[in-house]
C-alpha cells in the first residue's frame, strides 16, 4: 500500500531489517502478505511478480535507500518479567483489521497487551516505544510473528502463560482435531472470562452488515468447507486474500478484514454501510471462492464444486425463426437445438445441461384481499408444491431475455443443497416483498418422492434424503428489515437462532415458523 510505503522510514531500519528477517526465516507460520503484496491486478498478474524496477524508484521517491545485506540486531529473551501481571485480557480484540491506530500503517504493528491498542514498530522513534513511555504500559505483542517484548527495555518475553493470548491471536487445529469437531460438546472460555460453544459464536454487525452475518453462519455448518478451510495448508498455494480473509474468518471471529477483502474483491459491490441481499452475496461468494481455489488441471474442481455443485437439465421453448440443428459442447454445458414447425414461425426447442449451486423456487402469489377480520391472509404452502418446478414438466414463463417456456429437471443432486426462495419482486416503482410462509421438514427430505431423478450407478444407493442444517430468514419491510440465520449445532443436535452478536437456543418447531428465504440441506451419507 503506497500509504504504508511513505511512512517507512519513520521506523527504526534495524528493526524493519530483523522483522523481515523473523518474518521470512523458515518459521511454521505461514505469514500473509499486505493486500497489495498478493492480491490480482487487473491483469490477473500478481503484483508481487511485478518489474522490481518499480518498487525500488518508489522507494526512491521517499528518501528510502535498500541495505546491502540485512543486519540481524540480538535482543535478549527473557522468562521472567515484572510487568507480565499488568496484561489485560479483557480488553484484549484481535478481530480488528491490523493497522497502527496513529500511522495507519499495517507494517510491523503490534498490540498493547494493557490497553488493547494497536501501534508500529518497537524502535526508538516508534508509536509503540513512545506509548510505552507517555502511558507506562510495557507489554506488546506483534501481531504477524507473534513474540511478545517488554518496551521501552526491548527484551523478548518467553513465558507460557501468554500462551492462550497467541491462541486468540492466530487459532491452530491439527487435523485430527478438525475431524471431531462435529463431537466437542465441551465448552471453552473467552480472554475476558466469558463461554461459548466452539461454532457458535456470534458476528459483529459493523453497519448494516447482517447479509454477510447470517451467510457465514450458513455456510460454517458445511463441514468439508468449514474443515477445509481451518487448514492453511489447504490453501495455502493461493494468492487471493479473500480466500485467506475467509480462512481466518472460519478459525476465529474476524469479521473486519473479511469485509475489507470483500469490499476489494467485489469491486464495492457488496461493502460495509449498504444492505445488500444474502442470496446475491452467497452466490457471488461461492463462485468467486471456487474461481480463485480451482486446480490448474481440473479447472472445475474446487472444495466449492464438490460439497454444492448440482446438475440440471433445462429445456427451452421460443417462437423465433427456424434455425439449423447445431451441437455444442464444453465442459460447462451441453447443448441440442432442435426445431418444430408451426406455421411460418416455428418453435425453438433447445435443451441445455447446465450446473447450479443454488435452486430459486417460486412463491404463489398472495391474496389481494383481507379476511372477514380486516386483517391480512397470510398464505402458506409446502416446500413440495414449489420443488415441482423442477419435475421436468412444470412449465415456467419467463420474459428476457425473449418470452419463452421453460421446464427443468434435476440431473444430479449435490451433497449440499440450497435453496432460495424468491420473496422479492422489483418493479419500476417499488419492491414488492411475497410474504408467504413455506412449510418445510426440518428433517428427512425426500426429495424423489417429489420430483423425478436419475437411477443410481450400479452398486449406488439413491441418495436423496437431506436433513435442514441453516435456514436464513428475513424481517421486516422489503428493501429494509433484517437478517437472521437458524442454525443447527450436530455435536450438541439442538438448533440456535443467530442474530448477529445474539446466540439463542431455539426448538426445532421454531424454525419452520419463520419466513425462510434461504436454506441450505445436508444430503444423508
Amino acid at each position: 500500500m503506497e500509504s504504508s510505503r511513505k511512512r517507512k522510514p519513520e521506523l527504526d531500519l534495524e528493526e524493519e531489517e530483523e522483522e523481515e528477517e523473523e518474518e521470512g526465516g523458515g518459521g511454521s507460520i505461514p505469514v500473509l502478505a499486505p493486500y497489495s503484496d498478493d492480491d490480482e491486478n487487473d491483469n490477473g498478474v500478481a503484483e508481487s511478480e511485478a518489474p522490481m524496477e518499480e518498487e525500488e524508484e518508489e522507494e526512491e521517491e521517499v528518501g528510502f535507500q535498500k541495505p546491502a545485506a540485512p543486519r540481524r540486531r540480538q535482543v535478549e529473551v527473557r522468562r521472567d518479567c515484572p510487568y507480565l501481571d499488568t496484561v489485560n485480557r479483557q480488553v484484549l480484540d484481535f478481530d480488528f483489521e491490523k493497522f497502527c491506530s496513529i500511522s495507519l500503517s499495517n507494517l510491523n504493528v503490534y498490540a498493547c497487551l494493557v490497553c488493547g491498542k494497536y501501534y508500529q514498530g518497537r524502535g526508538l522513534n516508534s508509536h509503540a516505544y513512545t506509548h510505552s513511555l507517555e502511558a507506562g504500559h510495557h507489554v506488546y505483542i506483534n501481531l504477524q510473528t507473534e513474540k511478545v517484548y517488554c518496551l521501552p527495555d526491548g527484551y523478548e518475553i518467553n513465558d507460557p502463560s501468554l500462551d492462550d493470548i497467541r491462541h486468540v491471536l492466530n487459532p491452530r487445529f491439527s487435523r485430527e482435531q478438525v475431524l471431531h469437531l462435529d463431537e466437542n460438546r465441551q465448552w471453552s472460555r473467552a480472554l475476558d472470562g466469558s463461554n461459548y460453544l466452539p461454532g457458535m459464536v456470534g458476528l459483529n454487525n459493523i453497519k448494516e452488515t447482517d447479509f454477510v452475518n447470517v451467510t457465514i453462519q450458513s455456510l460454517m455448518r458445511v463441514t468439508p468447507l468449514r474443515n477445509f478451510f481451518l487448514v492453511p495448508e489447504n490453501y495455502q498455494h493461493c494468492k487471493s486474500p479473500l480466500v485467506h480473509r475467509f480462512g481466518e474468518l472460519t478459525r476465529k471471529v474476524s469479521p473486519h478484514e473479511f469485509l475489507q477483502a470483500v469490499m476489494k474483491a467485489s469491486d464495492k459491490r457488496f461493502q460495509i454501510g449498504v444492505q445488500s441481499d444474502p442470496v446475491e452475496f452467497m452466490s457471488w461468494l461461492l463462485n468467486t471462492l471456487h474461481m480463485k481455489l480451482r486446480h490448474s488441471k481440473k479447472k472445475n474442481k474446487s472444495i466449492i464444486h464438490d460439497c454444492f455443485q448440482g446438475e440440471l437439465e433445462v429445456v427451452k421453448e421460443s417462437h423465433k425463426k427456424p434455425l439449423i440443428e447445431k451441437k455444442e459442447s464444453n465442459e460447462e454445458q451441453n447443448k441440442m437445438v432442435t426445431v418444430d414447425d408451426e406455421g411460418t414461425n416455428g418453435v425453438v426447442k433447445e435443451t441445455s445441461t447446465v450446473p447450479f449451486l443454488m435452486l430459486g423456487l417460486d412463491l404463489p402469489p398472495p391474496p389481494l384481499f383481507k379476511d372477514a377480520m380486516e386483517k391480512n391472509i397470510i398464505p402458506q404452502v409446502p416446500l413440495f408444491n414449489i420443488l415441482k418446478k423442477f419435475d421436468g414438466e412444470s412449465v415456467t414463463e419467463v420474459v428476457r431475455p425473449c418470452i419463452a417456456r421453460m421446464r427443468y429437471r434435476v440431473t444430479r443432486l449435490p451433497k449440499y443443497l440450497i435453496l432460495h426462495m424468491r420473496r422479492f419482486t422489483k418493479n419500476n416503482f417499488f419492491i414488492e416483498k411475497n410474504p408467504t410462509l413455506v412449510n418445510f421438514p426440518v428433517k428427512n427430505l425426500e426429495l424423489k418422492d417429489y420430483i423425478p431423478l436419475p437411477p443410481p450407478k450400479e452398486n449406488m444407493k439413491m441418495r436423496s434424503k437431506y436433513d435442514l442444517i441453516a435456514n436464513i430468514v428475513h424481517d421486516g419491510k422489503p428493501g429494509e428489515g433484517v437478517y437472521r440465520a437458524f442454525v443447527q449445532c450436530k455435536s450438541e443436535e439442538l438448533w440456535y437462532e443467530m442474530q448477529d452478536l445474539h446466540v439463542t437456543e431455539t426448538l426445532p418447531q421454531m424454525v419452520a415458523l419463520s419466513e425462510a428465504y434461504m436454506q441450505i440441506y445436508e444430503q444423508h451419507e
